[in-house]
């Protein structure tokens, strides 16, 4: 059965480029939510002004990879304990969350936050919340590090971290 969660691990850049690469995974598209703002554009959440975070939302195949193997790999390729940061990017936009749509789900994110606390000591700042207001991100964010590979930020910042999932989770590399 398809399912989505939606994720917010800092730059929307950069965790789409990391779950296209992920085996069970039918879509990634990058997007906007749990702010107050109607439809916002990229320029209107980057002022801070209107409470969403840049997201993902991860369509994944769950006979293929289960929503636990996918928080992993979210744990493991991002900060989950800088608040509102990843790297250089600062703003309540790049916060670290878990947007779950159901109960099942919030039962199966709240159980991985656990172990990522444990395993960060206990400084994982991750928010686990409900989806509220999503809205998909303007074409040009779109497939972003797959269109533009050479461009400064994807070489110096994204290229390494698909780099480290792909060593790090190779048996959940997309086949073919």
């Amino acid at each position: 059965m398809i399912q989505a969660i939606t994720l917010g691990g800092g730059c929307f850049w950069c965790t789409e480029a990391v779950f296209e690469q992920v085996q069970g995974v039918q879509a990634v598209e990058s997007g906007y939510c749990n702010g107050h703002f109607p439809d916002p554009s990229y320029e209107q959440v980057c002022t801070g002004q209107t409470g969403h975070a840049e997201v993902v939302r991860v369509s994944f195949d769950d006979a293929e990879i289960s929503l636990r193997d996918i928080l992993a790999i979210f744990f493991a390729t991002h900060d989950p304990t800088t608040l509102n940061r990843q790297g250089h990017d600062v703003g309540t936009q790049y916060r670290s969350g878990i947007y779950v749509q159901d109960e099942a789900q919030a039962t199966v994110a709240q159980a991985v936050l656990a172990e990522a606390q444990q395993a960060f000591g206990g400084r994982v700042v991750t928010e686990v919340a409900p989806l509220l207001d999503y809205s998909r991100a303007e074409d040009y964010h779109q497939r972003y590090f797959a269109r533009h590979p050479h461009q400064g930020y994807c070489a110096a910042v994204i290229a390494p971290k698909v780099e480290k999932f792909r060593k790090v989770f190779a048996e959940r590399l997309r086949r073919g």
